[in-house]
């Protein structure tokens, strides 16, 4: 069993006594944290994708730690002009664990919505799929043809042969 839950922004993909890395939350250590805006839950095979997010799903978690992220480093730098910055910068992180996913008694919501979805999914399989066909092009006739017009259009200029101009008269040497 997972669920795909969006939280401070972020999508994350969660399982039951998982371990999650998320952007600073408000609540304390050691206090329990609720998500309701889950986007998917998988259960037995069974997926159930939310419009836009799966009603009366929850997703429990216990707040571990508050910790900061590695420092990553910004550098700015324009060759040849001496402009050079550096920059540094440690997120903050809230470690979570995933408890549970639909608790507090709303998987009664969830599953309605299964069946919904199941019921709607038989009766599209039962009607027979009208396809249309559309006829594909050729690729290569349709590049072959457009490359033809093009080289007739762009031809290359005519080279004139240069003329020759008459060599200058050199003059004599002198003896002395």
């Amino acid at each position: 069993m997972y669920a795909i839950v969006e939280i401070a922004g972020q999508q994350f993909k969660v399982e039951p006594g998982k371990k999650i890395f998320v952007h600073r939350l408000e609540a304390e250590e050691g206090k329990k944290v609720e998500f309701d805006q889950v986007l998917l839950i998988e259960e037995d095979g069974k997926i159930t994708i939310g419009e836009p997010t799966v009603e009366g799903a929850v997703v429990e978690g216990n707040v571990l730690d508050h910790m900061r992220g590695d420092k990553v480093i910004v550098f700015k730098m324009k060759r040849k002009k001496g402009y050079r910055i550096k920059n540094g910068h440690r997120q903050n992180f809230t470690q979570v664990e995933i408890v549970s996913i639909n608790g507090k008694g709303s998987a009664k919501k969830a599953t309605a919505k299964k069946e919904e979805i199941k019921v709607s999914e038989t009766t599209a399989a039962e009607e027979p799929a009208k396809v249309k066909k559309t006829a594909a092009k050729k690729p290569a006739e349709s590049k072959a043809k457009t490359g033809a017009k093009k080289a007739d259009e762009k031809k290359p200029a005519e080279k004139k042969p240069a003329e020759k101009k008459p060599a200058a008269k050199k003059a004599p040497k002198s003896k002395e």
